[in-house]
């Protein structure tokens, strides 16, 4: 098996989502390295479950996306700044030793077969996301256009991209990312994205009622 390069985080990226980065360590500093060597510079990225990103000895999540570096400035003495566009889906298959820096055999992963989505369905939940923006709006005195929060989301015209870039848009925690990210179907994701906006709806009523 071939092992990639992979940068573990303590954020659970999802496809169509740009990550910027600042690299620094000595270990990542060789991972963009050996990526720019290649003719589509790319990296995979994981979840942390536990532990740090700097220094290793973290706990890695098995699901994540592969990072295409499309912008680079090199600043000298090993540092970088990098712009990426998070791609397809990838599932780990087997860590490899950390040498120099993190490796793993992966293996891409597209939604599995299952229940169809419904755009109705989807629909819904984007109403439920705007409806959340507009009730924070309201209770800061705010004006805001809370449709454009999810303007563009269906652009791909496939449910499954809709719903990565739906959840995107929802100031959700890391887990609820992940529950996002690692559903095998696209049905799956659905019911995990509505979840998700039922928590983070809760929440906000909860900080709102406090006075927080």
């Amino acid at each position: 098996m071939v092992a990639i390069p992979m940068f573990p985080l303590q954020v659970a990226m999802l496809p169509g989502e740009e990550l910027p980065l600042r690299i620094f360590e000595p270990r990542y500093t060789a991972l963009v390295r050996h990526c720019l060597e290649q003719p589509d510079p790319a990296f995979g990225v994981v979840l942390i479950a536990a532990g740090r990103e700097v220094g290793g000895g973290d706990t890695r999540s098995d699901v994540g996306a592969l990072a295409h570096i499309t912008d680079v400035g090199d600043h000298g003495d090993g540092r970088y700044r990098l712009k990426c566009v998070m791609g397809e889906r990838i599932r780990v298959l087997e860590w490899q030793p950390d040498d120099p820096y993190p490796r793993a055999a992966v293996q891409p992963w597209p939604d599995e077969p299952g229940d169809p989505v419904d755009a109705d369905a989807i629909r819904t939940v984007e109403d439920r996301i705007v409806a959340l923006f507009e009730r924070i709006a309201a209770a800061r005195g705010a004006e805001v256009d809370s449709r454009q929060v999810v303007a563009g989301a269906d652009a791909s015209g496939d449910a499954g991209q809709w719903l990565y870039a739906l959840a995107a848009r929802l100031p959700m925690g890391q887990a609820d990312r992940y529950a996002v990210l690692a559903a095998p179907t696209a049905a799956q994701r659905l019911a995990a994205l509505r979840d998700a906006v039922e928590t983070v709806t809760a929440m906000v009523e909860f900080q709102l009622s406090s006075g927080d």
